[in-house]
């Protein structure tokens, strides 16, 4: 019975343990992610409490840049989604982004209103 005991209170403290386990991933990340209309420059400047994610984008394109603040982020364990609504030419897009922390890299992809789906691979900043 004691045993019992014991293996309880251990398993209670290693679920209490999981939250703190999540990756830390806030601070600075880059990326480039190649489009149908060229590749846009990204730096992500991502802040996490607990598993609510905020933050900003800022994307650079040729001459033409913007700044978005993220929305409706997520980070579950090694899971990361949030939204970015970009300004692009005139027009509000809805960008959806979902992807897995792996150390210092961040693999997904993102959901670019109607137009489809594309890939991408961020660097934590050194």
């Amino acid at each position: 019975m004691r045993c019992k005991r014991i293996l309880l209170a251990v398993s209670v403290v290693l679920l209490c343990l999981v939250p703190a386990l999540a990756a830390d991933i806030s601070g600075k990340w880059t990326t480039t992610i190649k489009t149908p209309i060229g590749d846009m420059n990204y730096t992500f400047d991502l802040k996490v409490e607990g598993e609510k994610l905020t933050g900003k984008a800022v994307m650079s394109m040729g001459s033409e840049s913007s700044e978005s603040a993220l929305t409706e982020g997520t980070v579950k364990g090694d899971e990361i989604s949030f939204v970015e609504t970009l300004q692009m030419q005139g027009q509000e897009l809805r960008c959806e982004y979902k992807g897995k922390i792996s150390g210092d890299e961040i693999r997904g992809s993102r959901a670019v209103g109607s137009y489809g789906t594309e890939e991408f691979v961020a660097s934590r900043a050194k």
